[in-house]
């Protein structure tokens, strides 16, 4: 045992040596973030392990916990797993941790469904309307006003990808001498959530097979409409080319799981099961995050440290499973 070691390198041999050949991989993505991302990059002053202190871990735990809500409890515990190997290792006598504050964790609500359950609502969601937009959320991650903003020129069909460059809002319409009173929402297109939420997405090709079916759907109504189309290229639209609105999807997506015995799921129910699927197959948080467009990492860690610390497999997706059995032609 090295006496003088400090606690970064101390940590750092911890999670490469000891924890990481004991883990899961998705446990060890979370863990990587809160050794690499949280707590190393907090340490403003490196000490020896024989001289951490519950003082010096809460001065360190509490700049942690500035980052996110979920950061100060996962520090603390990715802490109190090191700092008892260390007792175990004899590098101190007692664990500091256990003198530091504590610090509670709002868990975000995740519903995912199994993969049987994902097979009945994609075979529902083939007899129904809504099934190119259902497969948009569980495939691709979209947001709700990410689906409904998509045109038909951000698809490149030869190379199946799609640019996410826009969303629909809801656009509060105050009658005029009204004062602030909201007579009624309208929809407004705009950029996408956050800078990081533009972005260039491979689809599978059941996506492109969809995409074509309602290429020609929207072609056929143009013809039925003719001059009364309004023609802004939407991909998801009404027969008369004008927009849903933007509660319709979840309408239709809660239709859905009543009449088929599935739990209450909406849009974004469907964008946190494609985070599942990636973090099953074992993609870095980092790409999980630009895959979702979201604003920093930090976010994705937020909704999915949970998930990710599972000790089991939470789902085996990304199999036949998602191709919905005895799907009818449309």
């Amino acid at each position: 045992i090295n006496a003088e070691v400090t606690l970064k390198d101390y940590l750092i041999y911890w999670f490469e040596e000891i924890f990481s050949q004991r883990i899961e991989t998705t446990t060890r993505m979370v863990g990587a973030y809160a050794v690499y991302d949280l707590i190393l990059p907090n340490i403003e002053y490196d000490i020896k392990v024989r001289f951490t202190n519950a003082e010096y871990l809460d001065a360190l735990l509490e700049r942690v916990a500035k980052v996110s809500a979920s950061a100060g409890n996962k520090g603390r515990e990715i802490l109190n797993m090191a700092m008892k190997e260390a007792v175990i290792g004899g590098y101190i006598k007692t664990n500091p941790v256990t003198g530091t504050k504590p610090y509670k964790r709002q868990k975000p609500k995740i519903t995912i469904l199994s993969k049987e359950k994902i097979k009945v609502l994609l075979k529902a969601s083939s007899e129904n309307n809504w099934y190119l937009e259902i497969l948009l959320g569980l495939f691709c991650g979209l947001r709700k006003g990410e689906i409904l903003g998509l045109k038909f020129s951000d698809l490149d069909m030869e190379k199946r990808t799609v640019t996410i460059r826009r969303q629909i809002a809801s656009d509060p319409l105050i009658k005029k001498g009204s004062g602030s009173k909201i007579d009624n929402y309208g929809l407004i297109e705009r950029d996408p959530k956050t800078p990081n939420s533009f972005r260039v997405l491979r689809v599978p090709a059941i996506i492109i097979e969809e995409l074509e079916k309602r290429r020609r759907l929207v072609e056929s109504n143009k013809v039925v409409y003719a001059g009364q189309y309004d023609d802004k290229d939407y991909i998801s639209c009404q027969k008369n080319g004008k927009l849903h609105s933007l509660s319709a999807l979840n309408s239709a997506l809660t239709g859905i799981c009543s009449k088929n015995g599935l739990p209450h799921i909406t849009v974004h129910g469907l964008r946190h099961m494609y985070a599942t699927i990636l973090i099953e197959m074992g993609v870095p948080l980092i790409k999980i995050s630009a895959l979702l467009g979201h604003g920093s990492v930090h976010t994705t860690f937020e909704y999915y440290c949970d998930v990710m610390d599972e000790n089991e497999n939470i789902l085996a997706f990304m199999n036949q499973a998602f191709v919905p059995v005895e799907r009818r032609a449309v």
